[in-house]
């Protein structure tokens, strides 16, 4: 005999501008470039980049990529590693996304050295929701998102195990929940503006959600907290483009993101050394040879996973001693199975 339970499942609050948002240290900026440059570079990126298809456990992610960053003078350039069947290869920055991340680096007042960019072609395109990988990005430092084009909605959710703590906690007397420090309108909300009560089986506490409309010539900064509590993503969006806002239908639909990190880790330009912050040797006068080694690659897979899921990660216990493994193919891997795409 099945049974089912009445379950109080938190309606996502629509935040923006002024919002704390996440964990409180991330935040959404609007008009962030000059009109000048708004108003082309749509369109000029969609010749300018060299767009690819990416796959991921063996299907193609349903968006176009390309990855750009900045070469230095002996060829060496960041390396930014993330579960995929592959990925492409990168290029110099193009001329109009060089000019969207000076911008970028005026804001954030730290530099960003790499870009993943995306074309959502219509609202049928999306990633699913993830945390982002970290072994490779500066300890401290902010990871970015601009869009541009079509409005489409961010969608930020507290890991399983944050919010099965806050409920423990909950129940022992503590009522703060995750994300939400006092500083957050939706905070102030009556439970029934909060809650919607759905029935069903049971899977756990409720997760406290967050939407974020982004809008054309937005940036969105999340901290690395946030990027640790909480998962973010771009839903499916199947609704009739005529139905849709006048933000939504910009470009017929089409939203170009760029993702820029600040990236501590360094491929030779020949892409047989590696050094830095997630390599073994840290420096490059201690560069290590690229291991093609399968079980080293499934071992830094593994923690790719640990960290998509676990809101304490141990950065330093999974990461510190660095890994010099470059190919990650999941194809084999446990890794988020549900999935088929992941940045």
């Amino acid at each position: 005999m099945s049974t089912s339970t009445r379950t109080k499942v938190p309606r996502a609050s629509v935040l923006g501008v002024g919002d704390a948002l996440g964990a409180g240290d991330s935040y959404l900026v609007t008009n962030m470039l000059p009109p000048e440059l708004a108003n082309v570079a749509f369109e000029k990126m969609k010749t300018e980049v060299k767009w690819q298809t990416m796959h991921h456990r063996g299907g193609e992610v349903p968006r176009l990529v390309a990855v750009e960053g900045e070469v230095l003078e002996d060829g060496s350039f960041p390396v930014y590693r993330h579960p995929a069947d592959e990925s492409p290869p990168l290029a110099p920055f193009s001329p109009t996304v060089a000019l969207i991340r000076e911008h970028v680096q005026k804001v954030l007042n730290h530099p960003v050295n790499h870009v993943l960019i995306q074309y959502y072609r219509t609202g049928k395109d999306y990633i699913s929701e993830h945390s982002d990988k970290t072994i490779d990005v500066v300890r401290g430092s902010n990871i970015v998102n601009v869009s541009l084009g079509a409005q489409r909605v961010m969608t930020l959710r507290v890991k399983k195990d944050r919010a099965e703590k806050v409920a423990d906690s909950s129940n022992s007397g503590a009522s703060t929940a995750p994300g939400t420090s006092g500083t957050s309108p939706s905070a102030s909300d009556s439970p029934s503006e909060q809650w919607t009560v759905v029935s069903g089986k049971s899977h756990g506490p409720p997760r406290t959600s967050q939407r974020i409309p982004l809008p054309h010539n937005s940036m969105f900064v999340m901290g690395l907290e946030t990027n640790a509590k909480w998962l973010h993503g771009i839903n499916h969006d199947n609704q009739p483009l005529k139905t849709k806002s006048p933000e939504e239908r910009i470009e017929n639909g089409g939203r170009i993101s760029l993702t820029f990190r600040h990236i501590g880790t360094f491929l030779s330009a020949d892409e047989t050394l590696i050094w830095g912050q997630g390599a073994k040797g840290k420096v490059k006068d201690r560069a290590g040879q690229v291991v093609n080694d399968k079980k080293e690659a499934q071992k830094l897979i593994w923690q790719f996973g640990v960290e998509n899921q676990q809101s304490e990660f141990d950065w330093k216990r999974a990461y510190g001693r660095g890994f010099d493994v470059l190919h990650l193919t999941t194809r084999d891997s446990e890794e988020d199975k549900d999935d088929k795409e992941k940045a």
